[in-house]
């Protein structure tokens, strides 16, 4: 007796339709590609999009990126892939409790992180004197990735997502599965970033702000839960994705309590200076050396300030300190 079924896209686009909410954004209704292609015979469009990005370069990139301590000494300090998988994990937990596309969310929230500099959003900082108007936002380089540098044709509602995952970007995302990867970030950093804090000593238990305990509980799992609750609970009422008004509140003076305490603390400024030093030389290096540039990651209609910024950007913590050591340090000396 057979006791498998053959699930092709045609039963999983039926699925989506028959199981999903009126809110989801349906792969069958995608606006779809840059370039036309024919359909996977068992993947969504949406589904397909996830797997490109799970084997991507810059997504294999990210297991060597800083998410706030540079170099950090312990193997349990969160990476950029760490960061991204605990993300898409919260992403997908709200879409299927909403009823919304857990594909599509799954594939903004892999996504999401593969433009970010080395050193974390130090490399952001480093980066935007290059840019003419504006900052320079990693969230624009992930599209840039995936559209000019590692071609993955990827759906436009993955990419828009993508683009509008930063709650610093004007343009809100198009899809209420992006408006869960901005939650999904948020709760993941915040949730994790005090782990790490009281992991390095940076904080004691006794630092965290008592309305963010009364709130959130004890920080873990119970931190994650209850804004995850906080979403799924107020985007029913709302129908809309939103997160109820009181916790919000307080996520966001957590934010401000870890910028000030964690993120821009004055013992953290000489390695941050140092990060930004280290990415700045190898712009200007990469500037007047274009063709030391990798061809893999060189786009040749692009300026040499912008394939500068591209090689740079797309570098690992620890490639970027190797080619400086290499470019910058003399010779014979440790």
């Amino acid at each position: 007796m057979v006791s498998m079924t053959r699930r092709t896209r045609e039963v999983r686009e039926q699925e989506e339709l028959d199981l999903l909410s009126p809110a989801a954004t349906l792969s069958t209704a995608t606006r779809g590609r840059e370039y036309d292609e024919e359909p996977d015979p068992y993947r969504t469009a949406y589904e397909r999009d996830r797997d490109r990005i799970l084997h991507s370069k810059a997504f294999r990139r990210l297991k060597h990126k800083t998410q706030v301590f540079i170099n950090p000494d312990g193997d349990h300090f969160v990476t950029r892939l760490t960061h991204t998988l605990q993300v898409t994990q919260i992403g997908r937990a709200m879409a299927a409790s909403l009823g919304l596309n857990e594909a599509l969310t799954e594939a903004i929230c892999l996504g999401h992180d593969v433009g970010h500099s080395p050193f974390g959003h130090t490399g952001e900082e480093a980066l935007t004197p290059y840019v003419a108007e504006g900052e320079w936002l990693h969230s624009a380089q992930s599209v840039r990735v995936f559209r000019v540098l590692e071609p993955l044709n990827l759906t436009w509602e993955v990419l828009d997502g993508i683009r509008a995952h930063s709650w610093k970007v004007d343009l809100p995302p198009n899809t209420p599965e992006g408006y869960l990867c901005r939650f999904a970030d948020r709760i993941a950093y915040l949730t994790h970033d005090v782990e790490d804090a009281l992991r390095a000593g940076v904080l004691s238990h006794g630092d965290i702000p008592r309305g963010a305990l009364a709130t959130f509980g004890e920080p873990g799992s119970e931190w994650i839960s209850t804004m995850i609750d906080a979403v799924i609970d107020e985007s029913l009422e709302q129908d809309h994705v939103a997160m109820r008004p009181a916790v919000q509140q307080q996520m966001d003076e957590f934010r401000t309590f870890m910028f000030e305490r964690v993120y821009l603390r004055d013992q953290a400024q000489p390695q941050q200076h140092r990060a930004i030093a280290v990415i700045r030389d190898l712009v200007d290096h990469f500037i007047q050396h274009p063709d030391e540039i990798r061809d893999t990651y060189r786009h040749d209609d692009a300026t040499p300030v912008v394939q500068a910024i591209d090689y740079v950007s797309g570098m690992t913590d620890r490639y970027a300190l190797q080619i400086h050591d290499r470019l910058f340090r003399p010779e014979g000396i440790a």
